[in-house]
């Protein structure tokens, strides 16, 4: 299993069948600091608000009587299997927190809490069988998901990749389910890759501090698709009230409630689609694209307009149009191979050939060696002037005889 770490740089503090978004109360409002205006919710939220939008918070578990998210949580399976529960300090503290900045952005949105990582800033130990990411995965896209937002990563000594994870995330694209992901706190130490946001399917979200540039804690990478507030970001704390947070966690977080109400406002966007529309309202940067904060600060009033007339999704399976057993089509028979070209065995038979008797000459050498060493052992003691020999004492180079 990858080691994952929650991605705040600083955290202040049958179930398909019970989704009932329509009938849910709305929770409390969460307080809002810059990113309001910054993303533009106001206009964003005149045109939608995440009706029967579920947004799978893959997180630390969320407290789901936390006034900010009341009424607007089934809570999953936990993955991570540590034997922590609901009021445990290390139980809830960032999911609830990332909970909180989903529903901000969409109010009327659904949280599907799965916990598949615990409240260490740093875990240390190795965990062994399945991933809890790819399980967390899975039973979001079975259990009625329309977005994933997962603000956590790392990387474990080199260990990138997880071919679980890898597998999930291909079952969530093939069900058309977009997933967001956190790019990372790491600049400001070793910049690491993190995963799953430079897995190809997962749209990786950098942070921005006021006035759009980046944050310094976010990470810098090729796959940094757009940005988004990640600053003293106003949060629910799961032991009541709230407290501001850091990081590309709730950067990842607000822009899966945007993706929320973009998809309320045409639930027939594909990931691509997202995607598309997401790069191409955002705040661009100088070039249109860099690794610091991708294509820019995300824009949700833009993006939720945008929605309405997507561009086309070129990302749609097509057909193979060769013959369906190309073998011979390069020229050669169907049943022969080539000629092989004797010119270079020869030369190889050579080489080894003279190789062989390399290794002979040396074998012979070193016998031939052992043999005179036993003979002069058998001769006696070596005496001052050199070894011994047949005849006694060899003399050194010069001495008189």
């Amino acid at each position: 299993m990858s080691l994952r770490r929650i991605g705040s740089a600083t955290a202040a503090a049958g179930l398909a069948a019970l989704l009932c978004v329509t009938a849910a109360p709305p929770a409390a409002a969460t307080p809002s600091s810059w990113e309001y205006q910054a993303l533009g919710l106001a206009a964003a939220q005149r045109t939608a608000q995440g009706e029967g939008i579920t947004v799978a918070v893959l997180d630390s578990g969320v407290e789901k009587d936390h006034p900010a998210v009341a009424g607007r949580v089934t809570t999953g399976p936990d993955y991570f299997k540590d034997g922590l529960h609901p009021g445990d300090p290390r139980w809830g503290r960032h999911g609830t927190a990332m909970a909180s900045d989903v529903l901000k952005v969409a109010p009327k949105a659904h949280i599907l809490s799965v916990r598949v990582l615990d409240e260490k800033k740093d875990h240390t130990e190795l965990r062994h069988g399945p991933s809890p990411v790819a399980q967390g995965i899975d039973y979001a896209v079975d259990h009625g998901a329309d977005v994933i937002s997962m603000s956590l990563g790392g990387e474990l000594f080199g260990r990138d990749f997880d071919d679980g994870e890898i597998d999930a995330l291909a079952r969530a694209a093939q069900k058309g389910i977009p997933v967001i992901a956190s790019a990372g706190n790491d600049a400001e130490v070793f910049n690491e890759t993190s995963f799953p946001a430079g897995y190809p399917e997962v749209i990786a979200v950098a942070a921005t501090q006021k006035g759009g540039s980046r944050a310094s804690f976010s990470t810098v990478r090729t796959y940094n698709a757009v940005a988004a507030p990640g600053v003293g970001i106003m949060s629910a704390k799961q032991t009541g009230g709230y407290a501001p947070v850091n990081g590309t966690s709730p950067a990842a977080a607000l822009t899966s409630g945007t993706v929320a109400l973009m998809l309320s406002r045409n639930h027939k966007l594909t990931p691509a689609q997202v995607r598309a529309v997401l790069t191409s309202t955002a705040h661009h940067p100088s070039g249109g694209y860099n690794p610091l904060v991708g294509y820019g600060q995300i824009n949700a009033a833009a993006a939720v307009r945008a929605s309405a007339n997507p561009p086309a999704d070129g990302t749609a399976p097509v057909k193979y149009q060769g013959n369906k057993h190309p073998a011979g089509q390069d020229g050669t028979p169907k049943t022969t191979h080539p000629e092989l070209d004797t010119g270079l065995t020869t030369v190889g038979y050579s080489a080894a050939g003279t190789g062989l008797a390399m290794v002979l000459g040396a074998i012979l050498i070193g016998v031939l060696g052992r043999r005179r060493a036993k003979a002069n052992a058998d001769a006696g003691p070596a005496g001052p002037m050199g070894p011994a020999g047949p005849t006694g004492p060899m003399p050194y180079p010069g001495a008189p005889r």
